[in-house]
């Protein structure tokens, strides 16, 4: 199926909205959907219509129709079931369907729509899955609004106790004005004390935006913390130990070893580009691959207006085959033909002090080969129970994964788990045994964790795993960025994290 573009028009044929999906000039689209209405008959059930170049496949939708206008040659039955999941998107973002509604909702439909076609062709998703990734929930936007609020609140109660100690003032300066002038001139002194208060008021009044524009400073020393050297490790030991839980370490790796923070402080640069990568994995116990997923997104806040007029230049060094889809805003052709990330529209500027997501990419593959870790499990049945062996293998050497944590289901019932080997170190608790190492690289690349349980082999799965890593596992990146139309280098900063939403072994 090649899907060519997908509108909302109504019954007289005015579009209100048309995303395209392949290249297409502006003339032939319009001419595609003019042409739409007059070739409607209304005598006949059924709801597509084939054209010598095109075919369209229609449903009415109250006094609107939804078209999705295809090759000849895509299969109909799959046209029919791809229009079907754009007519039950439509109604979660407009509660009338009416051309008021869509035309207010035009953007989110825009993007629910490439949520369905990446590139022409149906992604495999579901409703439930298209309002999850089209909220593109940020944990930093959280953080920075969290700071904020608190900062004003600070800045409120500074202004209070501001505003008390004025009027403490001007009720002294009044009763002093009495004491010295006495009753024949109180008049007189009332208004000349009147002025010194008034004026002293306005003061402090410009002193209430200084506290709100200052929470990326303050939460760059928090993220700074952060950092400290195997902090996150001895505090996650020694809780352990008070609760009287069983450490062990290995040469291999110390728990004093430097572990990379999970959070990273906001950056304070007026330009700042983050690179943000998920990775959904589900692997069978006998090594096939169910699922293997990375999402991308890379997001650009820009802070002062003299720099929003830029390109950012991408490099895509991956042979691997990614889906990279620009934002409805962006130069699709420029970036596909020279990797550059600009506006369409010539002059026109980004949006200031807010993350734009401009770029975003998906990787799927079936081979275990393209695994950034590989987990073998291995129980054995016994008299009394199962002796477990799990071994990670790293397959990768250029990738460094930091604070990989692995847990495996324990049966709590028959005593705790006997480890006889860990390359790291653990902790039982809550029905599982925790394998914590902090970094795992071409030094590091295999583990070994041997332990005894109650239980069958069954019981022991699934292995769920978690990671991240400070550089991204798809191989593109950020080059420069230039000012707009021209070669000159624009100061930046970047950041990428790489955080893994789902890693098992069932």
């Amino acid at each position: 199926m090649v899907l060519l573009a997908a509108a909302i028009c109504t019954r007289k044929g005015n579009v209100l909205l048309s995303r395209q999906f392949v290249e297409m000039n502006k003339s032939r689209i319009e001419g595609l959907l003019s042409a739409f209405p007059k070739l409607i008959v209304t005598d006949k059930q059924h709801t597509f219509i084939e054209t010598e170049s095109v075919r369209y496949v229609y449903q009415p939708l109250d006094k609107l129709y939804v078209v999705l206008i295809t090759t000849k040659a895509s299969n109909i039955l799959e046209d029919l079931e791809t229009l079907r999941l754009f007519a039950r998107v439509i109604p979660e973002y407009c509660r009338n369907i009416d051309e008021r509604e869509v035309s207010e909702n035009v953007f989110q439909l825009i993007f629910a729509f490439d949520e369905i076609i990446a590139l022409g062709y149906r992604e495999s998703v579901n409703l439930a899955q298209i309002k999850t990734f089209t909220e593109m929930d940020s944990h930093d936007e959280k953080v920075y609004q969290a700071v904020r609020k608190t900062q004003e609140k600070e800045a409120k109660e500074e202004m209070k106790k501001k505003a008390k100690e004025l009027q403490r003032q001007k009720l002294e300066a009044q009763k002093a004005g009495r004491t010295s002038y006495g009753t024949g001139i109180g008049n007189s002194s009332s208004s000349t004390t009147s002025v010194t208060p008034s004026t002293t008021t306005e003061m402090p009044l410009p002193m209430e935006p200084a506290p709100i524009h200052t929470p990326k400073p303050k939460l760059t020393g928090k993220g700074m913390k952060l950092g400290k050297k195997g902090a996150d490790i001895d505090t996650f030991v020694d809780s352990v130990r008070k609760d009287g839980g069983l450490v062990k370490d290995t040469n291999g790796i110390a728990t004093t070893e430097p572990v990379r923070p999970n959070a990273v402080a906001v950056s304070t640069s007026p330009l700042h580009l983050r690179q943000e990568e998920k990775i959904l994995t589900s692997v069978h116990r006998e090594g096939d691959v169910d699922q293997f997923e990375v999402r991308g997104l890379l997001c650009l806040h820009i802070m002062s207006e003299e720099l929003a007029n830029v390109q950012i230049c991408v490099d895509n060094t991956d042979n691997r085959q990614i889906q990279i889809q620009t934002h409805p805003n962006i130069d699709k052709r420029a970036f596909q033909e020279s990797g550059i990330v600009g506006m369409k529209q010539v002059g026109r500027p980004f949006p200031v002090n807010t993350d734009v997501g401009v770029l975003k990419w998906r990787f799927q593959s079936g081979d275990s080969a393209d695994l950034p870790l590989i987990i073998n499990c291995w129980p054995s049945e016994t008299a009394r129970g199962c002796d477990v062996n799990i071994e990670y293998e790293l397959q990768d050497h250029t990738l460094e994964l930091f604070n990989v944590l692995i847990s495996i289901p324990v049966s709590s019932q028959g005593g705790a788990a006997s480890v006889a080997q860990c390359d790291g170190s653990y902790t039982q608790s809550h029905g599982a045994l925790e394998w914590s190492v902090p970094l795992i690289d071409k030094s590091n690349s295999n583990g070994v964790l041997e332990f005894s349980a109650i239980g069958s082999p069954d019981s022991f799965y699934p292995v769920n795993v978690a990671f991240n890593m400070n550089k991204p596992f798809c191989q593109l990146k950020v080059a420069k960025v230039v000012e707009a139309g021209t070669d000159n280098t624009v100061p930046y900063t970047t950041e990428c994290s790489v955080v893994t939403e789902q890693y098992m072994v069932e």
